[in-house]
Formats: C-alpha cells, structure tokens, sequence
C-alpha cells in the first residue's frame, strides 16, 4: 500500500491525534479522546484506508 497522506495532512493528523489522546490523559475529556489514535496512527504511516476508499490523495509523490 502506498502513501496517500501528504506533509500538510500528516503534520496535522499528528497534532490532532496527540491533543485528543493528550486531553484524555489530563482527563479534560472522556474515554473517546482515544480515538485520536487514527488520526496519529494514519499520520504516522502516511496511509488513510479512508483516502482509499474514495480516492483521495494529498501525497505530492508521483506513482
């Protein structure tokens, strides 16, 4: 499987993932911060199973 996430969306993928797992753990929010691990999961391996699905590439690498 290739990449399908670019810079921009990783970066904020991350940062999002890691606010909402951080939140969690401060206990400002419930036990449903953790799903900020897809986005830092998706961000991390630079592949969205959803991007897939609908054809969405932000990757700027050529095929």
């Amino acid at each position: 499987m290739q990449a399908n996430v670019g810079n921009i969306d990783r970066i904020i993928r991350i940062v999002i993932g890691l606010a909402l797992i951080g939140a969690t753990l401060i206990g400002a929010i419930g036990a449903w911060g953790w799903i900020g691990l897809v986005p830092l999961l998706t961000g991390i391996f630079s592949r969205c199973p959803a991007y897939k699905l609908v054809g969405l590439n932000t990757c700027s690498l050529k095929r």
